[in-house]
């Protein structure tokens, strides 16, 4: 197979995997994809390189996206393989340093995680998803007061397609520090952006309920589970809510279902306990 042939089968690989990945988009984000931001939405656009298949450019982004995408299924061998290249076809193509520390974070390398992440910041200062990834990489790793830093950097690119994550995810690194007033604002400007987003529903009911907005609390959560499956954190929070509410028909619903759904969970045998609080 000729080094054209091979690439261009690679390019074919490379929108194959994003459009399977395209297909689970519906489903609700959770763990690290919450916060993550690749490159792998781009990864089926290969129009520019069927023109320019020797562009070191359009080569990195292709290695790039097809890394981006091996990254979403769990296959970062195969990941950090496509980012040598890429970068070997264009050593100052930010988003293969974005990826690139997605992957070192998922690996657990936290030293080169981060030097990935800067390497990529100084070549693309402004760039929304690497601040984006940087902050949350910050927040993991305990440094959430330099994290809302990057995460601001992001939402205030006009550009940004999803403000609403960093929004989400400056809110929540705020809690960890104890700002509860500075996430409720944060998590606030996500459900402006988008109201229905479920993260920032979920934690945006839970800071309402620990301030005694409990009516408020239920209206947020249960949004949340009628847009998503509900989760043993959010029936347990909704059985909460209606137990101080005084519904008790309510309180049963959601007892019932989550012995039934989540019997196994901290949050059902805090029921059990009636460690409520």
């Amino acid at each position: 197979m000729s080094a054209f042939t091979g690439f261009a089968a690679r390019i074919a690989a490379a929108a194959a995997v994003a459009a399977l990945l395209a297909g689970c988009a519906g489903a609700p984000p959770e763990g690290g994809s919450v916060a993550m931001e690749t490159a792998a939405s781009g990864a089926a656009d290969t129009g520019p390189i069927i023109g320019e298949m020797g562009a070191p450019r359009e080569r990195a982004r292709a290695h790039t996206d097809l890394a981006a995408a091996y990254y979403e299924r769990g296959s970062m061998s195969v990941a950090l393989e496509e980012l040598r290249a890429a970068i070997g076809a264009d050593a100052n193509y930010a988003p293969a340093y974005n990826v690139l520390g997605l992957v070192h974070m998922e690996l657990g390398e936290l030293t080169q995680a981060e030097q990935s992440f800067e390497r990529a910041l100084r070549l693309a200062p402004n760039d929304p998803d690497i601040n984006h990834n940087f902050g949350w990489f910050l927040c993991k790793s305990g440094r959430e007061e330099q994290s809302l830093r990057y995460f601001i950097a992001a939402t205030k690119n006009p550009l940004y397609a999803t403000p609403q994550k960093s929004y989400t995810l400056a809110g929540e690194c705020a809690l960890r520090k104890g700002r509860e007033s500075e996430a409720r604002d944060y998590l606030e400007r996500a459900l402006r952006l988008e109201r229905n987003y479920t993260p920032a529903l979920l934690t945006l009911a839970q800071i309402r309920y620990r301030g005694g907005q409990l009516r408020d609390a239920l209206e947020l959560v249960g949004r949340f589970n009628r847009l998503v499956e509900p989760t043993a954190e959010s029936l347990w929070l909704a059985l909460r809510i209606e137990r101080r509410l005084g519904d008790r028909v309510a309180e049963a619903n959601h007892t019932a279902e989550l012995r039934r759904r989540f019997a196994g969970t901290k949050e059902y045998q805090d029921l059990l306990k009636g460690r409520y609080e």
